[in-house]
């Protein structure tokens, strides 16, 4: 959740080790020490207040979902029958356990939460819609949207130039 989070202010340094790590998050230490210009002990230190502030939140292999079988991408609008505190909290817990969404984000407008679910093919994605997601209590719509093609998958954030 974003409320209450305020942003953590960072310098021209650590905005370039974090441009350097998600570009390569393998590149080695002194790799990266190298760009920036500090030693790698320095480095390393910049990268674990990184961590601890919760800028750097994990580490990740990227990992083509076709090739592994997983060839359906949807987004899937929910509205939800109820809203009280209760029932989308209810549903906040249940959606953490379907290692099928990918992402969640509760959202403004007509639909409440707009999930990316990923699947083998339509077959799967009807499963999981008749056994996991229509028998979550509170669901009062669901739309479903199949992505055709990606044009562009970025996980890399656009950070802001220190000024």
């Amino acid at each position: 959740m974003l409320q209450g989070m305020k942003a953590v202010r960072i310098d021209e340094t650590d905005r370039k080790i974090l441009s350097i790590l998600q570009a390569q998050g393998r590149l080695a230490n002194a790799r990266i020490a190298e760009e920036v210009g500090l030693s790698p002990p320095t480095v390393l230190e910049r990268i674990r207040k990184l961590e601890e502030k919760g800028i750097i939140t994990g580490y990740t292999a990227l990992v083509d979902a076709p090739r592994v079988g997983l060839k359906a991408v949807v987004f899937v609008a929910i509205t939800l029958s109820l809203h009280r505190a209760e029932s989308i909290e209810i549903f906040r817990r249940k959606i953490l356990d379907m290692p099928e969404v990918l992402e969640c984000h509760h959202t403004t407008g007509e639909d409440d939460f707009l999930l990316k679910v990923v699947v083998p093919d339509i077959a799967n994605y009807e499963d999981f819609i008749l056994h996991k997601l229509t028998r979550l209590e509170g669901i009062g719509k669901i739309k479903s949207a199949f992505v055709l093609s990606t044009l562009k998958r970025e996980v890399r954030l656009p950070l802001p130039e220190i000024s």
